[in-house]
């Protein structure tokens, strides 16, 4: 970080650090990372669980198939914003497919090889999307086990790649049909099964905090909207600058506290307050290195405000 300055406050009666935020205010701005069981639909579960906190609105990112299991985003408010990011998170599987007959590991690891890289992956005609020709890069596709015509594999691919389209494509390389018979989803970029939740643990958390006012199961459970851009470079503003950012303001160079040292024109920057608050996404209009030399003049633009506006109070007027 390249720091400008050095001795610069913030309110203690405006905002707060994101680990002290109440309830009331992750769920204005915050996220939940949900184990889905098999049966429902990824709307379904987002649904049930809006309802269950009494949200108005409540998304999800990354769709799973009913059938399917594993890691799956919900998101509050504010966090809605991020969807389309969470979107192109690559993913991970684990998939047991069902052989139409024997062939040797050998020669099946042999085809499923020629199904790694950038490879063509139509959406099977059940998809929500429409069906079109596209290709999807497959990291990894290797067997975990074997045992008679059931195989457990593990996929790391690029979002939206469709599994039951790898296993329809590697029985054609087999020749021999190959059914998709249970899928799991153990991760979804940064985030994993050993912090999900099920349906019934959130339901049970919600119970304790409303009923019996007891929010530590909430506070477990529900994430800060910040843990979701933990890898974009940051630049640190003052409480005026958040408060004029948060009406989308652009970032002036008077309001700069500190900044990632690395960034060029045009780069993704989440501005922070000196609390470590979200205020927004925005783009670079300097590289890092004019920033200290400026004295006015646009540092930043915002593309996607974060911050609830007069979290800060305006320091200007009008």
């Amino acid at each position: 970080m390249i720091i400008i300055e050095n001795d610069v406050s913030t309110s203690a009666t405006h905002g707060c650090h994101p680990s002290n935020r109440s309830i009331e205010q992750l769920l204005e701005s915050g996220f939940f990372l949900l184990d889905k069981a098999p049966g429902p639909s990824s709307h379904q579960v987002s649904a049930w669980a809006r309802d269950l906190l009494g949200l108005e609105k409540m998304g999800h990112g990354g769709t799973l198939d009913p059938f399917a299991t594993g890691v799956l985003p919900l998101l509050c408010g504010k966090a809605m914003r991020l969807t389309s990011r969470i979107l192109t998170h690559d993913k991970s599987y684990i998939a047991l497919l069902k052989l139409g007959g024997m062939i040797s590991r050998e020669a099946l690891e042999e085809k499923m090889n020629m199904l790694k890289g950038k490879v063509y992956n139509v959406p099977p005609e059940i998809s929500a999307v429409k069906v079109q020709v596209r290709t999807r890069k497959i990291m990894g596709f290797e067997i975990l086990d074997i045992q008679d015509k059931l195989v457990l594999t593990r996929i790391t691919c690029e979002a939206g790649t469709y599994v039951r389209t790898m296993a329809r494509d590697l029985g054609l390389l087999i020749n021999m049909k190959v059914e998709l018979k249970e899928l799991r989803r153990p991760s979804s970029g940064e985030f994993s099964l050993e912090n999900s939740i099920t349906m019934q643990q959130l339901s049970d958390a919600n119970w304790l905090w409303k009923e019996r006012g007891d929010t530590s199961a909430m506070e477990k459970i529900l994430h800060p909207i910040e843990n979701m851009l933990a890898d974009v470079p940051r630049i640190v503003v003052k409480d005026g600058a958040a408060a004029a950012i948060s009406h989308g303001a652009p970032l002036l160079r008077p309001g700069v506290v500190s900044l990632d040292g690395n960034l060029g024109v045009g780069s993704e920057v989440l501005i922070v307050t000196i609390k470590g608050e979200a205020v927004a996404l925005a783009e670079m209009l300097q590289t890092s290195k004019v920033v200290p030399s400026m004295t006015k003049g646009e540092v930043a633009h915002p593309k996607c405000v974060l911050m609830k506006e007069d979290t800060y109070p305006r320091s200007w007027k009008g």
